[in-house]
């Protein structure tokens, strides 16, 4: 059975909502390609995880939500770290290694 094509005036509206939800981005300092977003350090101060805003921290270049993650409340991490930071510099004196990040999503790259 051959599957009938979208209409042409279908899919033009479709791509044309993203194409505003991607200068959006780019206007707040988030930009999209592919699926990668690029954060600027002042991009990211927004992520702090306060008043229901979601927890993003940087490591070594890389952003991660740690919004869900249990260890992270409201944007604090056990009274050690706060989201919406770089935290590379921290996590040499915290008491576990990189690798507790396997568990939370990278969402895109820090840039300078």
């Amino acid at each position: 059975m051959e599957q009938a094509e979208m209409p042409r005036s279908t899919v033009r509206p479709r791509f044309r909502k993203f194409q505003i939800i991607c200068s959006l981005f780019s206007v707040r300092g988030v930009t999209l390609e592919g699926s990668e977003r690029k954060f600027t350090r002042e991009e990211l101060k927004k992520y702090d995880g306060k008043d229901g805003r979601p927890a993003y921290i940087a490591f070594k270049g890389k952003v991660y939500d740690v919004t869900d993650d249990f260890l992270w409340v409201d944007g604090d991490h056990q009274g050690e770290h706060e989201a919406g930071r770089d935290l590379t510099e921290e996590m040499s004196r915290a008491p576990h290694g990189e690798e507790t990040l396997e568990r939370v999503k990278q969402i895109g790259i820090l840039v300078t």
